[in-house]
């Protein structure tokens, strides 16, 4: 009955049989459409809200003329960040927020002349360092290069942080 219903209100009656045929697919396919946007998944909230329904609870920064700063700023839905730098040119500082599985993520880090250089308990972990790679990178600083853009701060950072990958 319903179908006769739907015959009668969107197919015109004069219509031949191929325009008939034409009108009934162009209702099949309208249907098929709704129905596939009514079964899309609808937004996902987050514990605080709506993630453009987030509000800044807090906020702070500071900049010093010989471009030293600092700031820090939290989020209704669960974001905080903070970082300082005493030159303007390196900074450490850490960030949190929720991942889309709920648990809070903090990540920890600083940025200076080698990068951006990122420590937190969900991000992977160096392998150890083979033993023969930091024996040579150590008979190196022991000896360095007479070139003088030999960069013997960078060496010592490597050294340093290859250190930490053996335990």
């Amino acid at each position: 009955m319903f179908s006769k219903l739907v015959s009668l209100v969107f197919i015109p009656s004069g219509c031949t049989i191929s325009k008939r045929v034409f009108f009934t697919l162009i209702q099949i396919v309208l249907s098929a459409l709704i129905a596939i946007s009514l079964a899309a998944p609808q937004k996902r909230f987050t514990p605080g809200g709506l993630e453009s329904q987030a509000v800044i609870l807090s906020q702070d920064q500071n900049l010093e003329p010989n471009g030293a700063y600092s700031y820090r700023y939290e989020t209704s839905n669960g974001i905080s960040a903070q970082q300082t730098s005493f030159d303007g040119a390196n900074g450490a500082g850490d960030y949190s927020y929720t991942g889309p599985d709920g648990v809070q993520y903090r990540v920890q880090y600083t940025a200076d002349t080698y990068g951006f250089q990122p420590q937190g308990a969900h991000l992977p972990v160096e392998p150890p360092v083979p033993d023969h790679v930091l024996k040579g990178l150590e008979d190196i600083r022991r000896s360095p290069p007479k070139d003088p853009g030999f960069n013997l701060a960078a060496l010592d950072a490597t050294i340093a942080r290859l250190r930490n990958t053996l335990g």
